[in-house]
């Protein structure tokens, strides 16, 4: 019921697991000025990945994983302007080594939210910063690329552009600003080109993806891909802004908006999106009169060298529905009221039938790439080392039964699914707190050798890592009653 070599695995973030950034003599990355104020909890030793990745790694082969992802901090191997850090690189090295020991395929991600400070918290508005990060993934390449095949150029594009330009969430917390989130997008997607291309000067057999969050809002997720897409579609550079339109219609005729918050936020994004019939119709100008938004994505795009630059369709997938995000505050939650007017991780509501039609609609709008689920998780709250049930009563292994049942439903169905790692191992850092839990075991941050210790349950107290395990081994048999309820 599974493809040759599907990979099972779980997934990582280096700046979440590893610890050590941001303290006195540490590497220091674009969270370092909030770390510094107090806006938001200091990240602190994580889970203590970078000094003891054996414990992880010999947990994810527990569970019977085939895979592991992982991430290379660019502010660890550059920790300042005067170079390379041989010792972390080698480290790193040295991590995924101890990966294929033990029969874990890495997948390597090569820019997880975080940039060195240095560089600034508006880098990715900067005209230098695709080629930037381009000689910091030429790096790493070389260093990596005899052992590691499988790669994520930059995680969640979506997200970084919103959550930084557009909802105040990551550095440098700007809202609505529209414009600026463009160009971030735009200079996102030509490092991703960039760095696709120096893979696979390096590595010919290199699979390469950049994975977005799964979003019901046309430009902020499928637009992104249809971008990278578009050559290998036959499309040419002047058709770009008419087939995006097509697409964008065609994506909402699949996902139709649920509601009139939806419709409005569809409406307003696909007004001042930099692609589509509003750059058709404003002649080349933004709204208002302003410089349209640049397009160096698509000169990297129809000049690379490869008429396709995406090896796998990489998805994260949570709730995508984009109105069901919103809340007004006082809302109910988990542990009492938020006063936020957006839902709490630990609120997203779990949707498998959703994923399987998902993944089949992906694959029907790019038919011959294989699909990936980079990510796939549920959150629970943790608040002064006191764990908070779901408010649906969802629990972790229930939630991997039906949501790898999806999975396999969209493999039926001849949907090419070739991997799923769940978000994540382990309780980590959730940008700017430990409150949100979505490990498969839960960390005690109170006591321990090290200050905290795994547990042999999640935060909730359930055997999810057991559920994880009896699945692979279950469905690996040919097993379909793993997925039964219990």
């Amino acid at each position: 019921m599974l493809p040759d070599g599907f990979l099972f695995g779980v997934a990582t973030a280096g700046f979440q697991v590893e610890g050590g950034y941001n303290g006195p003599g540490e590497p220091a990355n674009n969270w370092l000025a909030w770390e510094q104020v107090g806006r938001v909890q200091p990240s602190g030793n994580a889970v203590g990945f970078w000094d003891r990745p054996e414990e992880a790694l010999d947990r994810a082969a527990a569970l019977g994983c085939n895979s592991f992802r992982l991430g290379v901090e660019w502010a660890r191997v550059f920790p300042d302007e005067r170079g390379v850090d041989r010792a972390a690189l080698d480290r790193y090295a040295g991590i995924v080594g101890g990966c294929i020991d033990r029969g874990l395929e890495p997948l390597v991600t090569l820019h997880h939210f975080t940039h060195p400070d240095w560089l600034g918290e508006d880098f990715w508005l900067r005209p230098d910063a695709p080629d930037r990060y381009c000689r910091w993934v030429e790096v790493v390449v070389e260093a990596l690329a005899p052992s590691v095949r499988r790669w994520v150029t930059v995680n969640e594009i979506n997200v970084l552009a919103a959550g930084s330009w557009m909802l105040g969430m990551f550095p440098p917390a700007r809202i609505l600003a529209f414009d600026d989130a463009s160009i971030a997008i735009d200079n996102l997607l030509t490092a991703h080109v960039l760095g696709y291309e120096a893979i696979h000067r390096v590595s010919e057999d290199a699979v390469v993806t950049t994975n977005n969050s799964c979003s019901s809002v046309y430009p902020f997720d499928r637009m992104l891909t249809d971008l990278l897409l578009a050559r290998s579609a036959g499309v040419e550079p002047g058709e770009i802004d008419t087939w995006i339109g097509e697409r964008g219609a065609q994506h909402d005729s699949l996902f139709p908006a649920n509601g009139v918050r939806e419709r409005l936020v569809r409406r307003i994004t696909a007004a001042r999106a930099p692609y589509g019939p509003a750059a058709i119709r404003d002649g080349g100008l933004a709204p208002g009169g302003r410089t349209r938004s640049p397009r160096r994505a698509l000169d990297a795009v129809y000049g690379s060298a490869h008429e396709c630059t995406l090896d796998a369709l990489g998805l994260d997938y949570y709730d995508p529905m984009v109105a069901r995000h919103f809340r007004l505050p006082g809302h109910r939650t988990a542990g009492g009221r938020s006063p936020q007017p957006s839902r709490e991780l630990w609120d997203d509501p779990p949707d498998p039938g959703g994923l399987a039609r998902w993944l089949g609609v992906q694959h029907a709008l790019a038919p011959g790439i294989p699909l990936w689920v980079v990510e796939n998780g549920l959150c629970n709250r943790v608040r002064d080392g006191r764990s908070f049930a779901r408010l649906d009563g969802w629990d972790r292994p229930r939630y991997l039964r039906e949501n790898i049942a999806a999975v396999v439903e969209a493999i039926d169905s001849g949907v090419p699914v070739d991997g799923y790692w769940h978000w994540s191992l382990v309780d980590n850092y959730e940008w700017g707190s430990y409150e949100p839990r979505f490990g498969l075991h839960g960390v005690d941050r109170d006591r321990g050798e090290h200050g905290m210790r795994w547990l042999e349950t999640d935060a909730m107290g359930d055997d999810a890592a057991g559920a994880y395990r009896r699945i692979i081994a279950g469905l690996r048999a040919g097993d379909r009653s793993v997925l039964d309820p219990d």
